[in-house]
């Protein structure tokens, strides 16, 4: 049996020959050994047939096309022009090595030509690549090296094209920066603890907060000189009058060692620097759960936008949080323990990221391993219609937020929970009527703006009328002017108008008067016809006498 090999170059596609192989007897090792030899190679594989790519972009869509597995229509015409016919009830006498199994099965489905991708075609496809500018004659040396680096980056640049829609890198970067953020301010404010309780220690007992404390070190800063005048900025600060009360009687009877000038001027620039990260902490979570409301809203409203955002980063992106099945979906963070438990063959881990959720906490301790299974199965669901959906909508989420109430109800209570195919019936219901209330508001969006703008015609054009005859003299002749010739052009339009009706009026009258005349023209002759007939009569009687 012969078999041909299908090559997709950075110049184009083309397809081999390989003749005199049992494949039977044939080592993947000796053709390894013996793929680097020219000579050898040659007498083996001969090129059929080649086909270059017109432009730089038609080849980016062949290589996006075989890469997803694709089969293009130029790549079908290709084969069935170059490979032999096979006459219909036969077998084919040949067989098609591609190095992608997902495009050989998408060409067998489509042409029934039958495909291999196997080790043995692999090194035969590597003995072609390496030796692919030798049997391409055409070739100049640099042209196939220029051709593969403008396809790479044109190829990057798409996959990177095609990531911005999503945009789930900014959550993994987001959520990475948010948990180094928690760190590091955890670090930093009891370092501000430990330096400023030399100075003041009693507070620490009083102010719990982190945050509150750098603020109150960097206001209060010298505790000698705190008295009662500061007692309304105080409270403003910790939000309890009694508390700052407490704070100034601490500070009048506290053993803390006295400071320099220049050692509390540092504490203070670094309880700044501390409020100023924890602010930013704030504004980061803001702008996180703003990004998941936009990228996963089902995931978000089901499972919350931090361990949301967590499954993401974990995952990879999105879409391969899509493709995971719900059990390893319920795993994921706890491969370490998973892999333990393999080694040792001992119990497997039940929950990973998704312990952080609210649903594991309120179950009990008999049911935390169900509740997590049925939470992964909805966390799966939910971003598979995030990612392939086309719309963005939070009734799936909500949905299924519900339904995992429920089964925490039936969990504790023995309450039945709802079926799965009336929930998202609900939910399809709900986004089409909330497609269709958008799509009323949008038509009366517009009838209400056509409204305004003809109103605001129609007072555009009484205010004119209204300037050209109220118009104060307050310019003395320039204004009499202009409300004179004003006066005159609708004058002129007038008569224009009345000359127009004028003779309008006279055409009708014409068309009339022709009518009249045809039909008195008509009557004439007949009168005529008539006389001629009675004369005619005479003269025969008259000549009879």
């Amino acid at each position: 049996m012969a078999v041909y090999l299908l090559y997709e170059a950075a110049s184009g596609y083309s397809l081999f020959l390989a003749h005199g192989l049992d494949q039977i007897g044939q080592n993947t090792e000796a053709v390894r050994s013996s793929v680097t030899d020219l000579n050898r190679f040659g007498k083996v594989v001969q090129l059929a047939a080649f086909h270059p790519f017109e432009q730089a972009l038609d080849a980016l869509n062949q290589c996006n096309s075989v890469s997803e597995g694709i089969m293009t229509d130029e790549l079908r015409n290709f084969l069935e022009l170059n490979l032999p016919k096979v006459k219909e009830g036969k077998k084919p006498k040949f067989s098609l090595g591609v190095y992608e199994p997902k495009l050989g099965s998408h060409i067998f489905e489509v042409t029934k030509i039958p495909c291999q991708s196997n080790e043995f075609v692999h090194e035969l496809l590597r003995g072609v690549r390496l030796h692919f500018d030798r049997f391409i004659k055409d070739l100049k040396p640099g042209d196939l090296e220029k051709a593969q680096l403008g396809l790479s980056h044109s190829y990057s640049r798409s996959k990177v094209k095609f990531n911005v829609n999503r945009v789930d890198n900014m959550v993994i970067q987001a959520i990475f920066l948010l948990d180094t953020l928690d760190k590091d301010v955890n670090s930093f404010s009891m370092r501000v603890r430990e330096w400023y309780s030399w100075h003041f220690p009693e507070l620490v007992k009083i102010v719990n907060d982190n945050y509150l404390y750098a603020k109150l070190a960097k206001t209060i800063r010298d505790k000698s000189k705190l008295c009662e005048d500061q007692l309304e900025e105080l409270t403003d600060i910790v939000g309890d009058e009694e508390k700052a009360k407490e704070i100034i009687e601490a500070a009048k009877a506290s053993m803390g060692q006295d400071l320099s000038d220049v050692d509390l001027l540092n504490v203070q620039q670094f309880a700044q620097k501390v409020m100023n990260l924890s602010e930013y902490r704030k504004k980061l979570y803001d702008y996180l759960v703003t990004k998941m409301n936009d990228i996963a809203p089902n995931l978000a409203s089901l499972i919350g936008e931090v361990v949301g955002a967590r499954l993401i980063s974990h995952a990879g992106s999105l879409t391969n949080l899509a493709k995971c099945p719900s059990s390893t979906l319920q795993i994921l963070g706890a491969e370490k323990a998973l892999f333990r438990a393999l080694k040792t063959k001992g119990n497997t881990p039940k929950y990973g990221l998704i312990f952080h959720s609210s649903f594991i906490g309120r179950a009990s301790a008999r049911n935390k391993g169900r509740m997590a299974r049925y939470l992964a199965n909805k966390c799966s669901i939910a971003s598979r219609i995030d990612c392939f959906a086309d719309t963005s909508t939070t009734a799936f989420g909500e949905k299924l937020r519900e339904q995992v109430e429920e089964r925490l109800d039936f969990y504790d209570k023995g309450v039945a929970p709802r079926k799965n195919i009336d929930v998202m019936k609900s939910a399809m219901e709900s986004t089409q009527n909330k497609e269709s209330e958008m799509e009323t508001e949008e038509v009366s969006v517009e009838a209400s703006e056509k409204k305004s703008k003809k109103k605001s015609k129609s007072a555009a054009t009484e205010n004119g009328d209204a300037m050209t005859v109220d118009e104060p003299a307050t310019n003395g002749d320039a204004t009499e002017g202009k409300s004179e010739k004003k006066k005159k052009k609708n004058k002129r339009k007038d008569k224009e108008d009345e000359e127009m009706e004028d003779a309008e009026e006279d055409q009708a009258s014409k068309k009339k008067k022709k009518k009249k005349s045809k039909h008195g023209e008509a009557d004439g002759a007949e009168l005529a016809s008539d006389v001629k007939k009675k004369k005619k009569k005479k003269s025969k009687s008259e000549d009879s006498d």
